[in-house]
């Protein structure tokens, strides 16, 4: 498997980019941060009336202050205090509720981007990515992002606010003994940008080596059975444990630098505390503190050091985020499709013909694969396209398809140019069966609907009927609400080839794209998809890519494709008489076949 060069995050660019998501919401993103400033601020003031209650006790048995006078006080003080503390959980309340939704506003504009962009994608991104780190990109990152999103907003402005409101607190109690308090908090903050710094690109490395394992599982999850049918188990377990292994690396480096921040920030403010009460008890000696300031400082420091361990923590989660966010930028930057024209054009008479003018393509710049391919369909003919393997049979449909552009020359279908029609309004105008049945979790009957999802329960049955699959369907639990499982494992092979065969009929499509799919079928089902075939070949124009040459000998055309350039074209005799390519293939086959 191949590995991916790892690359360094830039934190300013990354979250900067990121909140650029937020600007339709950045009302609501200021009212949050104006209600949590005021949250801290009535939170702040907690501490430093509690150490007037304290005082307030105090006077009663130090200073004799009349007890029902001081108890008046005290409780005044309290309701003082109360509603200072329901005020802060109010605003709280309320910028949690509004960063709530902002946050996962943005993540809902993210995720659609995400869906906007993975449709745009050339067919070339998803042949040089594995699908495990796509999908780890546009699910495994953008979750990262959402379930950090909101908590470390909320965090990082409440720690920020928390710090300079108990930062003014404390020095209006006391500018010396804050001065001892916080001189560590330099250092500690230092440290952690450090350490921070550090771990960033394990933390890289952990989300890139993540989405390499998932594509890796999933690639050898679905080929399981030609792991096992080869004996390569012991390989395909050591490369997976290799990259298990850098997962495990990179993910125990990241968590172990991440946490050493905790302890050292903890360990700092201590040396604070300590000093602080060595002072503190100096200045309640001299007269110039109260006991009851003393403990509202002592609040106010553990406090302060709260939101600088709290941002230490945020620092981590930022550290998964940023990586997260990285990968989902990368994939959104990504090359697209050659978009659509604005003034799309769309054929007067859809009749199926298609024709290729002096095509030259291919897949990299420096490597040409088709050099001037010329082709004429009539309307309605059916076109065979064989050649050895990797002679461009495939690459022709897809650019008929228009899933990769051409370098040079045109192709028109309809007498319209593929690259002037809109590719949704294009690929309407072809049904595929293909070697691969693709049919989803569902009853059969939404499966076939799938090929027209308008169509009337009559018509499906219809369309089942002529692609000779009806009979079958019956006879199972529930006909045509019979549902399959993933993959359609619970039906045979050419019961399932028959189904996309009746989805293809239902299409209505012009234009059809067969790869022939009855080399692992038994006989008699093959007679019945090849019966099926002609009927879905019935006055539409049908490329066929044929792998078994005797059962094109009745195609209209025959395309003998080497190299990516179309060698030689004709009906079966006449190209047998020529005594070329297309002859050579056959009658290897033939001997094969016979011998």
């Amino acid at each position: 498997m191949q590995k991916k060069q790892k690359k360094s995050v830039d934190f300013k660019d990354i979250f900067g980019r990121l909140f650029r998501f937020m600007n339709p919401y950045r009302k609501g993103l200021i009212i949050a941060v104006i209600l949590i400033v005021f949250a801290s601020l009535f939170n702040s003031f907690g501490p430093f009336i509690l150490g007037k209650a304290t005082d307030s006790l105090l006077g009663l048995v130090v200073d004799g202050v009349p007890v029902a006078e001081g108890i008046r006080n005290f409780i005044s003080i309290l309701i003082v205090l109360a509603s200072t503390y329901i005020l802060y959980a109010v605003f709280k309340y309320l910028s949690t509720c509004i960063l709530v939704r902002v946050s996962q506003k943005t993540i809902y504009d993210l995720r659609n981007r995400v869906d906007k962009k993975f449709k745009k994608l050339p067919l070339n991104y998803f042949d040089t990515n594995t699908y495990g780190d796509v999908l780890s990109r546009i699910t495994n990152d953008v979750d990262t992002i959402s379930n950090s999103l909101q908590q470390s907003l909320d965090q990082l402005v409440t720690a920020v606010t928390s710090v300079i409101c108990i930062f003014a607190m404390m020095l209006f109690i006391s500018p010396i003994l804050t001065l001892i308090g916080v001189i560590t908090v330099p250092l500690a903050l230092i440290i952690s940008m450090k350490i921070a710094g550090a771990s960033q690109k394990h933390f890289r490395a952990q989300q890139e080596t993540l989405g390499e394992i998932n594509g890796y599982v999933e690639e050898v999850y679905t080929g399981h059975n030609i792991v096992s049918a080869y004996g390569t188990e012991e390989e395909t377990i050591a490369e997976f444990e290799e990259t298990n292994k850098e997962l495990y690396d990179s993910g125990w480096k990241s968590q172990f630098m991440s946490s050493t921040l905790m302890p050292i920030t903890q360990g700092m403010t201590n040396i604070g505390y300590v000093a602080v009460v060595v002072v503190s008890g100096a200045l309640v000696i001299n007269g110039r503190m109260t006991i009851g300031m003393i403990q509202s400082f002592i609040q106010y420091l553990r406090q302060f050091s709260q939101p600088i361990n709290q941002t230490v923590q945020i620092a981590n989660v930022l550290q998964s985020t940023a990586a997260a966010a990285s990968r989902v930028f990368e994939f959104l930057d990504e090359k697209e499709e050659i978009p659509d024209p604005h003034q799309a054009k769309v054929p007067g008479k859809i009749d199926g013909s298609v024709e290729f003018e002096h095509v030259k393509f291919g897949y990299v710049p420096f490597h040409t694969l088709m050099h001037d391919v010329s082709l004429k369909v009539v309307p309605g003919s059916k076109v065979a396209i064989v050649g050895p393997t990797g002679a461009g049979k495939t690459t022709l449909i897809n650019l008929l398809l228009r899933f990769y552009d051409i370098n040079a020359g045109r192709i028109l279908v309809s007498g319209v140019d593929v690259r002037d029609m809109k590719r949704t309004e294009l690929r309407k105008i072809f049904g595929m069966v293909l070697q691969d049945t693709w049919l989803f979790t569902g009853s059969i009957m939404e499966n076939l609907r799938y090929g027209r999802l308008n169509a009337t329960d009559e018509e499906v049955i219809a369309a089942a009927k002529a692609a000779r699959a009806d009979a079958f369907i019956k006879t199972l639990p529930g006909g045509y609400n019979f549902m399959l499982q993933e993959g359609a494992t619970n039906l045979a092979q050419g019961e399932r080839q028959l189904l996309t065969i009746a989805r293809a009929i239902l299409s209505e499509s012009p234009i059809m794209i067969l790869d022939e799919a009855t080399s692992s079928v038994d006989t008699r089902t093959e007679v019945l998809i090849q019966d099926a075939m002609k009927n879905l070949m019935k006055g539409r124009t049908s490329f066929v890519i044929a792998h078994r040459l005797s059962t094109i000998k009745d195609a209209d055309m025959i395309i003998y494709m080497e190299n990516g350039d179309i060698k030689e074209t004709g009906t079966h005799e006449n190209l047998l008489k020529k005594a070329g390519l297309y002859a050579k293939l056959y009658n290897s086959q033939f001997v094969n076949e016979n011998g």
